[in-house]
């Protein structure tokens, strides 16, 4: 039973994973890119380390699985963070067709 889980979960990291580059390729500026690579990437990803764990279960391998695991959910929201508030305040602009520019409005004081 955990490996038929391990291989729709793998499965489905894959997906992810190919939603995500293809995101990078097709949207319009680094934001969505960043959008893009940070949820996708990042749920791809821990999606074929769980489906790897399941396979090897409490092994040297599936605990190393866990712990990429782990690092990857704490390390990506922050660095995607970081990247894109460093990309606005060195002068990048966001696509013309954005609805909303919140640190904008933070620079001007509005709300």
């Amino acid at each position: 039973m955990n490996e038929h889980a391990g291989i729709v979960l793998i499965i489905t990291g894959i997906i992810f994973d190919f939603f995500g580059c293809l995101g990078l390729i097709r949207f319009p500026d680094v934001y969505n890119r960043l959008q893009a690579s940070a949820k996708c990437i990042t749920l791809g990803t821990c999606g074929i380390l769980l489906g790897l764990f399941l396979f090897k279960g409490f092994s040297a391998t599936g605990i190393k699985a866990l712990l990429c695991l782990l690092f990857i959910i704490v390390t990506a929201p922050v660095s995607a963070h970081a990247l894109a508030r460093s990309a606005y305040l060195s002068g990048v602009k966001p696509w013309e067709g954005t609805v909303t520019d919140a640190y904008g409005k933070e620079k001007k004081g509005e709300r």
